[in-house]
């Protein structure tokens, strides 16, 4: 049951991977939680984040639907209990060439990592404004700092997510309300294999365990940070090089890891 005296929390994409991990450090650290996700396994993701000795309702909604979307967005505004912390996370990615990559697929990424996330954020920060406190994680990328080819609507809809959370912590900075852009890299999710992505260099090799990804955002959102990149080491010398780099040279680098095939090539 519901404790008026917790802290509450939303976490989106929170069935699996980074949002799992996101909703599991919000449930040790003492948060009743409201998680989403499109696919039934939030259900069973919910029972555990319960075991963990809060309160937890899950929401099985498609927020790439812009009915549902709008739906679930209503019902956060108006619900009677305020949020004190969001993960808006949910997201996806299509790999390939873009002259070759389904347009509905990509359309339904933009609808997902972008749409959704404005639907969202507006809502809960709209309450969070009005009662002088709230956090909120936005989970971008370290693809939003470079060029990336073979992944190239998905780091844009990355780009903006970062570019979202960093003009509104400006904004809201006499609010009481922060704003935190959590930017991993490749990391160990379903992430590739969804994204068609398994043969390429990034999709096959080493990557980064999303509970110490999870944990790392969680920290950074708690100490009001605006961004962390997350990870292994080598995130954080990538994004910085992406910084210094001519994007020409920054977009061949990448593509040698993101091209379709390129875990076979030495």
């Amino acid at each position: 049951m519901a404790s008026p005296n917790k802290q509450y929390a939303i976490v989106t994409g929170a069935s699996s991977g980074i949002g799992y991990e996101l909703a599991k450090q919000f449930a040790q650290n003492g948060y009743d939680l409201l998680v989403v996700a499109e696919d039934v396994a939030i259900h069973n993701a919910a029972r555990d984040f319960q075991a963990l000795g809060v309160s937890v309702e899950p929401a099985q909604v498609n927020l790439a639907d812009e009915g549902q979307l709008q739906k679930f967005a209503s019902q956060i505004e108006s619900a009677g209990r305020p949020f004190d912390a969001a993960a808006l996370n949910a997201g996806v990615g299509v790999s390939g060439r873009f002259v070759e990559t389904d347009l509905e697929a990509d359309l339904n990424m933009i609808k997902l990592n972008v749409l959704s996330t404005v639907y969202l954020a507006k809502a809960i920060a709209k309450q969070m404004v009005a009662r002088g406190s709230g956090r909120i994680l936005f989970t971008s990328s370290i693809a939003a700092a470079m060029p990336t080819p073979y992944q190239t609507i998905y780091g844009a809809t990355k780009a903006f997510v970062r570019s979202l959370s960093e003009g509104m912590r400006e904004e809201l900075k006499d609010t009481g309300v922060t704003t935190t852009a959590l930017m991993p890299g490749v990391t160990d999710t379903d992430f590739f294999r969804r994204a068609g992505a398994e043969d390429t260099k990034l999709g096959a090799g080493k990557k980064d365990d999303p509970a110490e990804v999870a944990k790392e955002g969680y920290e950074a959102l708690m100490a009001g940070k605006d961004h962390v990149v997350a990870g292994s080491f080598m995130n954080k010398v990538q994004t910085a090089a992406a910084q210094v780099l001519p994007d020409p040279i920054a977009a061949k680098a990448q593509a040698g890891m993101a091209a379709p095939g390129s875990a076979n090539k030495k």
